[in-house]
């Protein structure tokens, strides 16, 4: 079983989804795929803190490139899932279904929750 990964912060989150988007990249190519949506961040910021999220064991590096090209070291699932462990645990005094109970409540639309609907339907077989 592979270890858990660290917490990312927010910052973190967005510049791991991106990299999970664009594959492997470096600091220039992770701030222009950013840039439309983060257009404050300069590329020495992104660079700074993908190194950060590399000595926190977020990304692995290759020094072997010029520049240096940063990947997550988790895939994006296997992060989330750790995540919503934590949350379920912490927050929901570990049931999945207040969690999804909740979220029923305040984060799903009418058509989505129709969708889930027909897959908890499809279960029932």
């Amino acid at each position: 079983m592979s270890t858990p990964a660290p917490k990312p912060t927010a910052a973190e989150l967005d510049l791991l989804r991106t990299l999970w988007r664009i594959g492997p990249a470096s600091a220039k190519q992770t701030h222009e795929a950013l840039s439309a949506e983060r257009p404050e961040l300069n590329e020495a910021t992104v660079l700074r803190q993908l190194q950060l999220m590399h000595a926190k064991g977020l990304l692995q590096r290759d020094e072997g490139q010029r520049p240096h090209v940063y990947a997550p070291v988790h895939a994006q699932d296997q992060l989330q899932t750790q995540l919503l462990k934590d949350l379920v645990s912490k927050v929901f005094a570990g049931s999945g279904k207040a969690l999804v109970l909740a979220a029923l409540r305040t984060q799903v639309s009418k058509k989505e929750r129709a969708e889930i609907a027909k897959l908890l339907e499809g279960d029932q077989s």
